[in-house]
């Protein structure tokens, strides 16, 4: 009898120790399950603004790494300038041949990364930036804890002078009486650089200036800095196609939104794209102040200048600067435009 149970327990064991590895080949086989990653949020059409409270930021040029990590660096260095003010809108300038795609990517990244809210993004390529290996330059817009423009602020168009002497004598004429607190200098070449440079410094020592080539090739030498100032006590400024005063409480900036294709057609469905960006935020597009074009053609621009008035009040000049750059994030894209609009 004994025996006899011996070798019954010694094959239930054998039983348990069968079914166990068996068990671990089945377990071997199985696939494991895919990790499916959580999509990042996009960065908003639009956003509100406070307009007492908005500071401006230009991120310094680097020629280190690749596109991805200089755009990585210029947020940081932007993140850093502010002091903790969020950021609201940023404008990049991409020379290069990087995916401009990317950028918006990567805000998105480093902003939800850090738990932050994303800001609005608008992205331009040009044709080259004053550094040897620089592929991107960023401007922010910020909210400040505490209100810095008291009287509002003033938008300036960029001129077209063909020389760095002429350029900032316009700028001037255009800014006389307020604190210009940042300057975006567009050359057709980066040969007028030095000259532009020189000017800039000995009447704005203190303003931060992105400077970059617009195209690679330019039809026309020309130059021009388009302008934010702040007004001052007591200040008026006539709104003309030139300078617009904005003194609202609120406004919403906006990222750039791409025409596609070269149709009347194509340019309205992006002007009602803006539309219905800003409405949800109190604003329609009878309340633009401000109006940036980039397109790819002079034609192209002149197509989505003369459709403004189909959309913008006609009783109130729209201030703006139009360029013709080198390319935008889309292939098939032949403009982008971008929006500051009054909140109601």
């Amino acid at each position: 009898m004994k025996i006899r149970h011996f070798f019954c327990a010694a094959l239930l064991l054998l039983g348990a120790l069968d079914a166990d590895a068996q068990r671990r080949k089945n377990k071997k086989d199985v696939e494991p399950r895919t990790q499916v990653l959580e999509a990042l949020p996009d960065p908003p059409d639009a956003v509100v603004a406070e307009t007492a409270r908005l500071s401006f930021h230009v991120s310094p040029l680097s020629a280190k790494g690749l596109m991805s990590q200089q755009v990585r660096d210029a947020i940081r260095a932007l993140r850093r300038d502010n002091h903790g003010a969020a950021i609201l809108k940023l404008r990049a300038f991409v020379a290069g041949s990087g995916d401009l795609r990317r950028v918006a990517a990567i805000v998105g990244e480093e902003f939800t990364e850090d738990r932050q809210p994303l800001p609005a993004v608008s992205t331009v390529q040009v044709g080259a930036l004053p550094m040897v290996g620089a592929q991107v330059v960023m401007e922010s817009i910020s909210s400040e804890r505490r209100p810095v423009n008291p009287n509002g602020l003033a938008f300036i168009s960029a001129g077209a002078s063909p020389d760095a002497a002429g350029a900032v004598t316009e700028l001037q004429k255009r800014s006389a009486g307020m604190e210009v607190v940042r300057l975006t200098c567009f050359l057709s070449s980066l040969d007028d650089l030095p000259d532009l440079r020189n000017a800039v410094s000995a009447a704005f020592p203190a303003t931060p200036v992105t400077y970059v080539q617009t195209q690679r090739q330019a039809v026309e030498r020309q130059i021009g800095c388009e302008t934010v100032a702040r007004l001052s006590l007591g200040r008026s400024v006539t709104a003309t196609p030139d300078v617009v005063a904005i003194t609202a409480p609120k406004i919403v900036l906006t990222a750039t939104k791409l025409v596609f294709r070269d149709q009347e057609a194509d340019v309205r469905l992006t002007f009602q794209r803006l539309g219905r960006s800003i409405e949800p935020l109190g604003a329609t597009l009878k309340d633009t102040l401000w109006a940036g074009v980039f397109g790819l053609t002079r034609q192209m621009n002149a197509q989505i200048s003369g459709m403004r008035a189909e959309f913008f009040d006609a009783s109130r000049p729209v201030a703006g600067t139009t360029l013709i750059v080198e390319g935008l994030p889309s292939t098939d894209a032949t403009a982008a435009i971008e929006l500051i609009a009054a909140v109601r």
